[in-house]
């Protein structure tokens, strides 16, 4: 390979890296603000079992769907009732928005190294 060929191999890898760098920033910057948007703005769910009055309220529903489900019916309705707070959603916004960036900066820096490999030949 020429060293004309050489040096736009390494210019693309050197755009390219940027480039996954950029959108590794937008990603964060996306997630974080989305995040905070869904909390702040979310209205939490309306919990009856704050009320004194209402203890031990739905103690027959939940033996009935232990019986027709077992525990894991129990834990799933648990799990269901969990994500529809805005808190739980604006952390799970929060993570899927880190983890797109750190992709794209671990992705960024394996083309940046891949780069220097190639030049050094």
């Amino acid at each position: 390979m020429s060293v004309e060929g050489t040096t736009s191999a390494a210019g693309s890898n050197v755009r390219s890296a940027r480039r996954l760098r950029k959108i590794g920033v937008v990603a964060l910057l996306v997630g974080v603000l989305g995040a905070g948007l869904v909390y702040w703005l979310g209205k939490p769910p309306r919990d009856v079992m704050d009320d004194p009055s209402m203890g031990g309220f739905n103690k027959a529903n939940q033996r009935q769907m232990e019986m027709m489900y077992g525990k894991m019916g129990t834990m799933t309705e648990d799990l269901f009732q969990h994500l529809k707070r805005p808190g739980t959603q604006a952390a799970i916004i929060a993570i899927g928005g880190v983890l797109v960036a750190a992709g794209c900066f671990y992705f960024a820096r394996l083309v940046s190294y891949g780069g220097d490999a190639e030049a050094d030949k």
